[in-house]
């Protein structure tokens, strides 16, 4: 560990260079308003932890209103958010510091009173294995390409605000999870029904997201996925379905991975 060249620079899958290999982690502190705009406060908790790593990359910011998982949360959900997010990525780009915004729906990982009366979402209408709870409605097609496109709109939100990459929430048991595992998805058409199926929403995400990059004028931009390799829950996601999920992110214009779990040394999940 002490050969590590933490202070290196590290070029990315797309040439863009990360001025070191330290990055500050999504954390949820919880400060924007009711309708997710951002604070001053969240300004400047960001300004100060900025300048010094490689890269910074936000809390979640839900692209769209059902996506909202707690109070006091980021959204990335309409373009009246756009001066704020503008504020934010400045504030994070001191001494050439990468903003990355992370952008995210809760899926059923929500509840009604955070929704304001609005049952929670998810791929299947299966509740999560947590006290409390609520039992969510399963997205109709239509829904779920609306989302797609929610997470396009968001990108190029992030774009426009000058953030220099987006990461997909894909980890912590939120919809793109949701979408891949087989305790939340017992769908049988084109969304689940098979571990390949299963596969079909994260990596229209990623399509969708990687098209806006494509046609912006912003080449560099980065896009990053961010993934849990196993859930706790049986059935569940196991080591063997993330490394085939992987297999495919790697065919992906997909810049970085960023693995989420409990312990970074705990052993291979069982049944």
């Amino acid at each position: 560990m002490t050969n590590y060249k933490f202070l290196q620079p590290v070029k990315l899958r797309n040439g863009v260079t990360i001025k070191n290999r330290i990055a500050m982690s999504p954390m949820t502190e919880m400060s924007s308003f009711e309708d997710g705009s951002i604070t001053n406060d969240e300004i400047d908790y960001f300004r100060l932890r900025a300048g010094g790593p490689g890269m910074v990359i936000t809390g979640c910011a839900n692209v769209n209103d059902l996506g909202k998982g707690f109070e006091g949360e980021l959204s990335v959900a309409h373009e009246t958010m756009l001066p704020g997010l503008t504020r934010l990525a400045n504030a994070i780009k001191i001494n050439h510091t990468k903003a990355i915004l992370q952008i995210f729906s809760a899926g059923r990982m929500t509840n009604s009173r955070v929704l304001r009366g609005k049952q929670p979402v998810s791929a299947s209408a299966v509740a999560s294995e947590r006290l409390g709870a609520e039992t969510p409605r399963a997205l109709s097609n239509e829904e779920v390409e609306q989302t797609i496109q929610d997470f396009a709109n968001a990108t190029q939100l992030a774009i426009d605000a000058g953030f220099d990459g987006v990461e997909l929430h894909g980890a912590n048991t939120y919809l793109i999870q949701q979408f891949f595992s087989p305790h939340s998805n017992r769908r049988t058409d084109h969304w689940g029904g098979s571990l390949e199926k299963r596969m079909n929403f994260p990596l229209a995400v990623i399509d969708a997201c990687a098209d806006v990059i494509k046609k912006s004028d912003s080449p560099s931009f980065i896009l990053g996925y961010r993934l849990s390799p196993e859930e706790i829950e049986v059935p569940g996601i196991r080591m063997a379905d993330t490394l085939a999920l992987i297999k495919e992110l790697n065919k992906k214009p997909i810049d970085y991975l960023h693995i989420s779990l409990a312990d970074a040394w705990q052993g291979e999940r069982g049944e």
